[in-house]
């Protein structure tokens, strides 16, 4: 209200000027411009510098406003483009999703470079063209997802080892992963997949140096990490046996090395652990050194009972067949009725001759549990022995049982 107050006072002290001024004669302005002459009132002249001033400035103006006026049609055409680019994302996205890979790869290219995150459009144009058979352009649109996004290595890394691996591509989903673990250690996913590389590439020394990463990062559940350990070890030692194997070729007087250096490896655990001492063991008696597999197998028996590792025991010859049948009757004591035992115990009565013995064992054993190994045992014995309808009768039990035949009506010889 002051304001409109002031405006009109000021508007009326002009009014009042300009009324007075002009009832005196103030002269005229003459303006010379070659041989154009220009003569005017004073007061018109002042109106039409006044004018020329107030139409500058309404010029300038003019052209700040359009100025700004392009600057603002320019972002709403940007704002455009971001808004299709974004709907035609989504509609790529639901095609990858759907199967559809061309139209997938068609709009999440088109629409990358206007794409909030072209990063994302790039990455899953890459997984349509994977799917499509296209290996080339998989390769282009990764190479343009690392150039659009700063610091976007890993994640480019990552997915180009993931389709290389589904590609079986192998050497090249190794070369990739050992590359990005060089930039970042202990990272976990690339930790995992160079775990899977390994894996299908049956690179077993190599795992087993990446396993204690894996354990320490915790990048695989802790019974998934045992059951591997396992595996890694298990084929290691069946390698290292397979050299010794070969060796013994050339020298049958060659050393076990190899396969015992090996196991002098093992994490403590494994050491421990039933299913690879007896991978172990059978190895060593494999290639022939049954007295070291006795040793260990007495040394394991005695502290952790298995049924599997004291069939084993019964298998091998250690260096004085009867003290180990003696060891061996002392542990019946403590399991007169352990089937696995008594066969182990009758396997070794015949290494030590004792004939009636063994089939005493062999028969308690298969009252107590019929196997296949004790049928075959006694049968073999009562062969040599010279009962052989005895012999006959139990081959044909055990045929019978294996074989799953039914109790049917027979001739009589």
């Amino acid at each position: 209200m002051i304001r409109l107050l002031l405006i009109i006072l000021l508007a009326l002290l002009i009014g009042t000027g300009l009324s007075l001024g002009l009832q005196y004669d103030l002269g005229y302005i003459r303006i010379s411009l070659g041989h154009y002459l220009i003569e005017t009132n004073f007061w018109v002249g002042l109106g039409v510098i006044v004018a020329l001033i107030v139409l500058t400035v309404l010029t300038i103006n003019l052209i700040r406003r359009l100025r700004t006026s392009t600057g603002l049609v320019a972002g709403w055409i940007a704002r455009g483009n971001e808004r299709r680019a974004r709907r035609r994302t989504t509609q790529g996205l639901l095609a990858l999703a759907e199967g559809n890979w061309p139209r997938a790869r068609k709009l999440l290219t088109s629409s990358a470079s206007h794409a909030d995150t072209p990063l994302i459009n790039y990455l899953a144009a890459a997984q349509a063209s994977f799917e499509s058979g296209d290996h080339e352009a998989v390769d282009e649109l990764l190479r343009k997802a690392f150039d659009s996004t700063p610091g976007s290595d890993m994640a480019v890394g990552i997915t180009q080892a993931q389709l290389q691996l589904a590609g079986n591509r192998l050497e090249q989903a190794l070369a990739t992963l050992v590359r990005l673990r060089k930039q970042s250690p202990h990272h976990p996913f690339v930790l995992k997949l160079l775990k899977n590389t390994y894996l299908r590439l049956e690179d077993w020394r190599e795992l087993s140096r990446l396993l204690p990463e894996l354990r320490k990062r915790s990048v695989l559940p802790e019974a998934e990490l045992n059951d591997l350990e396992r595996q890694v070890w298990h084929n290691l030692l069946e390698r290292a046996a397979e050299d010794c194997r070969r060796q013994q070729k050339q020298d049958p007087e060659a050393s076990l090395e190899p396969l015992t250096r090996l196991w002098d490896e093992l994490p403590g655990f494994l050491r421990r652990d039933e299913y690879t001492i007896r991978d172990y063991a059978r190895l060593l008696a494999s290639l022939g050194d049954e007295v070291q597999t006795e040793t260990l197998l007495r040394k394991v028996l005695r502290n952790h009972w298995s049924d599997e590792l004291i069939n084993l025991y019964g298998r091998v010859k250690g260096q004085k067949p009867d003290e180990q049948l003696l060891l061996a009757e002392q542990w019946l004591k403590d399991r007169p009725n352990n089937p696995e035992l008594l066969l182990a115990l009758g396997r070794l009565s015949l290494r030590n001759e004792l004939w009636g013995k063994a089939r005493e064992y062999f028969e308690t054993s298969l009252r107590l549990k019929r196997s296949r190994e004790a049928l075959a045992e006694l049968s073999r014995l009562n062969a040599h022995m010279g009962e052989e309808e005895a012999s006959v009768k139990l081959l044909m039990q055990g045929l019978a049982k294996d074989n799953g035949l039914p109790e049917l009506p027979m001739p009589r010889a």
